[in-house]
């Protein structure tokens, strides 16, 4: 007789029930399935995602309190991006001068940003539907201007099931699991405010 698969940790469970709402908001908020979406808004969506990226990882390296034991330089995505922004038609010099979101969620412990990467990782994950959208609407692929809805490619689903055993593995206190899930919540409330002010929203 088998042995039945573990539950999740009391973590990702946290994690997850804690940013469900705010998840499920914003994704309808998103234009992904819109008949508004054209090649200008998806272009003025990836660089709204630039705008949060760019100074979030930036901060992740600045506060060196990204996860350790997980390999950060692979799941860094600013310089996909980027390729993605000058594929469709930006420069440069009109990249550096994109506007960055100023209101960031707040690292400030190992434990939120655990919370923050969460976020992170788990859009890596939800961009694999994205991208099979964006190639029927707009004809876009890896080449041409959609590599950040698929950045890990193939390893997809191995680095969320990577990610999810580092959580699991994760031993935190009540007040660590709070901070945790804390951040999470901010970035999901930081990242909507941001599209919305870059007007990229439904």
């Amino acid at each position: 007789m088998s042995a039945p698969s573990a539950p999740p940790s009391s973590l990702i469970q946290a994690l997850r029930t804690e940013t469900a709402e705010l998840h499920v908001a914003l994704e309808k908020r998103l234009p992904f399935f819109s008949e508004q979406l054209d090649i200008d808004l998806y272009r003025r969506l990836i660089a709204a995602y630039h705008g949060f990226y760019q100074p979030l990882e930036r901060q992740f390296q600045v506060l060196a309190l990204a996860p350790t034991g997980l390999d950060q330089s692979l799941r860094i995505k600013l310089p996909v991006l980027r390729m993605d922004l000058m594929a469709l038609g930006l420069d440069e010099t009109a990249i550096e001068a994109l506007p960055a979101c100023q209101r960031l969620p707040q690292i400030d412990s190992p434990a939120a940003a655990l919370g923050v990467s969460y976020v992170l990782e788990g859009a890596t994950l939800g961009g694999q539907i994205l991208r099979r959208r964006v190639a029927e609407q707009l004809g876009l692929d890896a080449s041409s201007g959609a590599a950040f809805l698929d950045v890990y490619g193939e390893l997809t689903g191995r680095r969320w099931k990577d990610f999810l055993q580092y959580l699991g593995d994760r031993n935190l206190g009540d007040e660590q699991m709070l901070e945790a899930t804390r951040a999470a919540r901010a970035t999901f409330i930081c990242f909507e405010r941001w599209l919305d002010s870059q007007e990229v929203l439904l």
